[in-house]
């Protein structure tokens, strides 16, 4: 399978860019890979008391809670006057200041999903070939409109313009998908912002780069051959641009 290479002529797509492309095992390979923030109390919340133990009812006992009809949860002693206690309940969850009941235990989050490898090496392909399946592209993107050369590939020689250039070239190349191509941040509508979610941000274009190939620029992710994540193509259909480099290396790495 070949694909053009823009304003140069043509190269040979790496053989899994013509294969069937899984959904399934991407979707499941990107859950295993997904990164969760544990969350959870302090294992000491609530705990910072004198109380322990019960309340003991034992008859004719110095400090004992005997015939005050209290019952047996911890407490600590807030006053005394002689042989006079005055308690209050602490520790437990009933209590104020106590401990929470049955908190989120963080280890609930830190469980490792496994994957097979050959299931990886699958779901990476199907990664790579949803970049050029126009299908996927606008199923991800509701607005394209126009027909696309995909994959989107360049000779490299684009990486030395400017920015402003380059993305002349880019809008010239790719047409109304170009809105997408660029990051845009916007203030989210609703409560949200009240809730740590203030900004929306789409993906944007990924630039593909090879091992020895450098590209910084604002507004696009660029990444090479060895940082790439399920996450960065996933939901499969991401637009994608790769160097000719990057091409070869794939045909290289991911057999």
């Amino acid at each position: 399978m070949k694909a053009k290479i823009i304003g140069k002529g043509e190269i040979e797509l790496p053989d899994f860019f013509s294969e069937k492309i899984r959904e399934d095992i991407a979707q499941k390979f990107y859950e295993a890979e997904k990164k969760i923030q544990p969350y959870g109390s302090n294992p000491e919340a609530g705990k910072h008391h004198s109380a322990s133990g019960k309340m003991s009812h034992s008859r004719r006992k110095w400090r004992t809670s005997y015939g005050h009809g209290m019952s047996r949860v911890p407490r600590k002693i807030l006053w005394r006057r002689g042989d006079h206690f005055y308690w209050i309940g602490a520790e437990v969850s009933g209590t104020r200041g106590g401990r929470r009941a049955h908190p989120p235990k963080p280890s609930y989050f830190q469980k490792d999903k496994k994957i097979n490898k050959k299931e990886k090496i699958i779901a990476l392909h199907s990664a790579f070939a949803s970049t050029a399946n126009i299908n996927f592209l606008k199923r991800r993107y509701s607005s394209i409109n126009e027909k696309i050369n995909l994959p989107i590939i360049i000779s490299g020689d684009e990486l030395k313009l400017k920015t402003k250039e380059f993305f002349k070239f880019l809008e010239k190349n790719l047409g109304n998908a170009f809105e997408i191509a660029l990051k845009k941040k916007t203030q989210r509508a609703g409560k949200g912002k009240a809730r740590n979610r203030r900004y929306k941000e789409n993906a944007g274009l990924l630039l593909v780069l090879g091992e020895k190939e450098e590209k910084k620029i604002s507004g696009i992710e660029a990444k090479k051959i060895g940082e790439l994540e399920i996450s960065d193509l996933f939901p499969l259909g991401r637009l994608t641009c790769y160097t000719e480099n990057a091409i070869k290396e794939l045909g290289e790495v991911r057999k």
